[in-house]
């Protein structure tokens, strides 16, 4: 079972820097079948490169889902037994709500889109879980940026998760990282 969906949270999420955002938008991917206790589900999150197309054919590229080697009945994360759930992040550009989103004046946020941090992309994707009615999931996977949504859950929402697999990230970047990042920031600013 192959679902791509849209949802609106039911109510606004609030942001680390002290701002909330009203009727956020979260577009995710789920694979397999949910069991009756809701146990089963893992929660994916993918790298600042990818989106929610784990398995999909990607609406804008026609190339294969980023993880469909890996994900699927028999895969190495197997959707016989388990569900798996993926959310493209706040401030992403496949369907969540972003940058390109309209605001309350019907005009896109644009540089108008509130800073949010990591943290702030695992609370939209805690509040699709709730959403989905799903408690705790057996396990969080994630790699590079999405290895650190994977830690954030895991160190703010404790209880909502059995396992956690994060795969080439890190808690937090070096100086050098840092000042990598500034560099694209600015000419995606200048833009």
């Amino acid at each position: 079972n192959l679902i791509n969906d849209t949802l609106v949270l039911p109510e606004p999420l609030a942001l680390d820097g002290g701002q909330s955002l009203p009727r956020v938008e979260v577009a995710y991917e789920t694979i397999g079948t949910l069991n009756a206790d809701k146990s089963n589900a893992i929660l994916l999150f993918h790298a600042l490169t990818m989106d929610q197309h784990v398995v999909s054919t990607h609406p804008r590229t026609g190339k294969p889902g980023w993880w469909s080697k890996s994900v699927g009945p028999g895969k190495v994360i197997d959707t016989s037994r388990y569900y798996v759930i993926c959310a493209n992040v706040l401030g992403g550009c496949m369907g969540s709500t972003g940058p390109a989103s309209l605001a309350d004046d019907g005009k896109p946020w644009a540089m108008r889109f509130p800073v949010i941090t990591v943290r702030d992309m695992v609370r939209a994707q805690v509040a699709l879980l709730d959403v989905l009615g799903i408690e705790q999931v057996h396990a969080v996977i994630g790699g590079s940026m999405g290895g650190m949504q994977a830690l954030s859950f895991a160190a703010n929402w404790p209880d909502r998760t059995r396992a956690v697999l994060v795969i080439a990230s890190t808690a937090r970047h070096s100086a050098q990282n840092i000042a990598f990042h500034e560099v694209g920031r600015q000419a995606i600013m200048a833009d």
